[in-house]
């Protein structure tokens, strides 16, 4: 049982709240359309509320019993899903706690077509290497400090 089904019963108490002012930045920073497919990386019981349709992973099988959308289980450095399945690749304060960050990002990159958005903890003990991989291996169109995370607005460096 990881940390997060442990917790999973107070979750949204703890942290619904703080997660929706996360994902109404993104919602006015991106151009979502409706015919846009996302994936939420790490969504536990997702709190998003976007015009387009929706799907999420998540390692926490408790979390994913709360959710609003389609879930599978997973982990975000084997994603089961094809190269370029995704508009939009979304993962809200979930990346600081991957197991291999770099794959985990790499598979984001793989599924994803369009826009990445990461957000993460500005405290999180590894959000320097965060930041390093992101800055290395995407193009960051924006990054919004937000009360307690940063938010990268990301595209894949072809080059």
């Amino acid at each position: 049982m990881t940390y997060y089904d442990q917790i999973s019963g107070g979750y949204k108490e703890l942290h619904q709240e703080e997660q929706q002012k996360k994902i109404q930045i993104i919602n006015q920073v991106l151009d979502i359309k409706e015919t846009d497919l996302m994936l939420d990386v790490g969504c536990g019981p997702h709190f998003g509320n976007f015009n387009c349709t929706v799907l999420g992973i998540d390692p926490s099988i408790e979390l994913l019993k709360q959710a609003v959308i389609p879930v599978a289980l997973a982990k975000a450095e084997k994603l089961p899903f094809n190269d370029n399945t995704f508009d939009i690749v979304i993962s809200v304060t979930a990346i600081q706690n991957f197991d291999d960050i770099k794959q985990g990002l790499f598979e984001m990159r793989r599924v994803c077509k369009g826009i990445m958005v990461f957000t993460f903890l500005k405290k999180a003990k590894n959000s320097k290497s965060i930041r390093e991989l992101i800055d290395l291996y995407f193009h960051v169109e924006q990054i919004i400090e937000e009360d307690k995370d940063f938010i990268y607005i990301t595209k894949y460096k072809n080059e």
